[in-house]
């Protein structure tokens, strides 16, 4: 049975072991002593909730908030601060770093499990988000497109899908897949943050499928700083051996043995500089086919849906 990954970052031995004891037969539970090392195990194991010691030997529980909040990534990840202080100060300065709720040493264990489970449940209920990646997934998606519809503004839709993927996934496992979305998930936030505009949205589509709105004058400039970086960091996602020889075997989907090379990736974008819409449905439905289109080629690709009515 699958459980929900809690973090828990505490430099008490006996406050981690208690946490530990706590919430083990209800949740996956990693810990974490150090501020640096939760940093890094919330970036790789992508955990559904974080319980942070306000006072760390390195980096305090408000640093590491403030951190989270400003990626993308993390900016929806439910935080719950534990202190041993009791001052409102505190309690304060924790909520306004970002901190979802916040509850002092020491602590019922069967609060601290009732508060975590009312934090997944609103995280839920507010934020249509992919698991592994955090990003907006597909209601946030068509909501986002339609809002931009009714407005009638200009806009442009990049279809983003990563090419050979289930063949990497099946060869190596489930976990390097993971690595895979959300490396790429980073590189796109990272594509937007230098091309695009503040306003522009990313949104998870599901598996390795991902899709950016933004304005038309930056569409190609995202397409190939996303292209660009992408084939950068493919290589790495093969074991060095296979690295080395440039492609893996493995059965595809027409259940045969093939050789497949580094990843690429496929972008389809469109616009409505050419033709106006009227519901979000029209725009998937051309994206899918000008994505499939860009599939077609052997490298990175992106192709503009130039066509009109």
């Amino acid at each position: 049975m699958y459980k929900l990954k809690i973090l828990i970052v505490d430099d008490d031995p006996d406050i981690l072991e208690l946490l530990d004891t706590t919430l083990k037969e209800e949740f996956s539970v990693i810990k974490a002593s150090l501020g640096n090392e939760a940093l890094e195990k919330v970036k790789k194991e992508t955990p559904d909730l974080v319980v942070l010691d306000y006072m760390l030997p390195d980096i305090t529980g408000i640093k590491i908030c403030e951190v989270l909040r400003k990626d993308p990534l993390f900016m929806h990840l439910p935080i719950l601060m534990l202190t041993g202080k009791g001052e409102i100060n505190d309690k304060v300065e924790g909520l306004e770093a970002g901190a979802d709720d916040y509850m002092v040493k020491p602590f019922s264990p069967q609060e601290l499990i009732a508060r975590i489970r009312m934090l997944i449940r609103r995280s839920n209920i507010n934020l249509d988000a992919n698991p592994l990646t955090r990003l907006p997934g597909n209601v946030s998606i068509y909501k986002e497109l339609d809002e931009k519809i009714k407005n009638k503004e200009k806009f442009a839709v990049l279809y983003i899908d990563i090419d050979n993927f289930k063949a990497l996934n099946d060869y190596y496992g489930f976990e390097r897949g993971d690595e895979v979305i959300k490396e790429t998930a980073r590189l796109l936030i990272s594509a937007i943050q230098e091309k695009g505009n503040p306003t522009d949205f990313i949104g998870h589509i599901g598996g390795d499928d991902f899709l950016i709105i933004t304005s038309p004058d930056n569409m190609e400039e995202i397409a190939k700083k996303i292209i660009s970086d992408f084939d950068k960091i493919s290589p790495k996602f093969f074991d060095q051996n296979d690295r080395l020889k440039g492609y893996i075997e493995t059965i595809g989907r027409d259940r045969q043995i093939h050789k497949f090379g580094f990843l690429t990736i496929s972008i389809g974008i469109i616009t409505n500089l050419y033709r106006d819409f009227t519901h979000a449905a029209q725009i998937s439905s051309l994206g899918a086919e000008v994505k499939g289109f860009a599939k077609k080629f052997a490298e990175s690709k992106y192709i503009i849906d130039k066509r009109r009515e």
